[in-house]
């Protein structure tokens, strides 16, 4: 059905908004002048002698040709992203959770240990279903974004494009009961947070980056992660305790997990790596590492940290 109706918008497109071809009364006669000044060129403009019926069938057929030509490359463009039902959308999550999680994650997040941007939230380079389709392809220079297999079909990847422009979202202005600025005060004095978490490039990496979390998170989603983080943690954030044969042992973040191996991040951003064939014990948490700040905090100053944190946005991060 896709196919279909991209074939027969193209040819509209082509015919109608990109040539409109109106075409003069030719007498009409059984053959050409051989007096025609214009005779070489007549592929593709009418020339003004006389013209018979099959010339000018394939001077109009020859025309159509070129137009459809001309808007293919843009059509895509023009007519945006056709592949966004929701069963595109459905099929653009299945795409995405065999192929892209291993890097955005399967909640879309990211991961800053491989450079994987948050997909959930304002996307920085890309503003249509166009714009990541064009990313998808062709991948980004310098980047670990590698351009999608050429195998895989266009109308796969606007599905791909679909799902992703689902997640992004501009945040909705709510409104906050508390001060931002007297939560600014708390959040880099008095919380502690930047031994976890990093705001525009400066702090600790043992939590999620807050510099864009005002368009990620609303604040009620903000409030709930101060009050009781454990209640609802990304597979990124979960910990892992680990002893290896020699019985040594270790806790941290966990980072990347296999069948074959499995990757932590200890308190001191620490790195370690190892073949399960190596290890005695495994014990995963799905608890998150951060403490409740509700006995710490009275509802005023929660308040507060929830409005700073809030006009955490692209456009208001320093």
């Amino acid at each position: 059905m896709h196919c279909s109706s991209l074939f027969t918008n193209t040819r509209l497109t082509g015919f109608t908004a990109k040539q409109v071809v109106t075409l003069q009364p030719i007498p009409l006669s059984s053959s050409h002048s051989s007096n025609s000044s214009d005779s070489s060129d007549s592929s593709h403009s009418p020339p003004n002698a006389k013209l018979s019926w099959p010339t000018l069938i394939k001077w109009v057929a020859s025309t159509l040709l070129l137009s459809l030509a001309n808007t293919s490359v843009s059509f895509a463009e023009d007519a945006g992203n056709l592949y966004n039902t929701p069963f595109d959308i459905n099929a653009g999550a299945s795409y995405f959770e065999k192929q892209c999680s291993r890097c955005h994650g399967f909640d879309a997040r990211g991961n800053d240990e491989v450079g994987a941007p948050n997909l959930t939230g304002t996307l920085k380079r890309a503003s249509s279903s166009a714009g990541i389709y064009t990313i998808l392809r062709e991948g980004i220079s310098g980047t670990a974004m590698m351009a999608v297999d050429p195998k895989v079909p266009d109308s796969q990847l606007w599905q791909l494009a679909a799902y992703i422009e689902s997640l992004s979202r501009e945040a909705a202005n709510f409104a906050v009961n508390g001060s931002a600025e007297a939560g600014a005060v708390l959040f880099n004095e008095t919380g502690e947070c930047l031994d976890c978490h990093m705001l525009a490039g400066r702090g600790g990496r043992l939590g999620p980056d807050l510099t864009s979390i005002g368009s990620e998170l609303s604040p009620d989603e903000l409030a709930l992660a101060l009050l009781e983080p454990s209640a609802e943690v990304a597979p990124r954030w979960w910990s892992v305790s680990l002893t290896d044969k020699n019985g040594v042992s270790r806790t941290g973040l966990r980072m990347n997990e296999d069948s074959f191996s499995i990757r932590i991040m200890d308190a001191d951003a620490q790195l370690w790596s190892y073949p399960r064939n190596t290890l005695s014990r495994i014990v995963r948490s799905e608890e998150s590492t951060m403490p409740s700040y509700a006995a710490h905090f009275d509802e005023a100053q929660i308040d507060d940290l929830v409005a700073y944190l809030y006009s955490l946005r692209p456009e208001t991060t320093p």
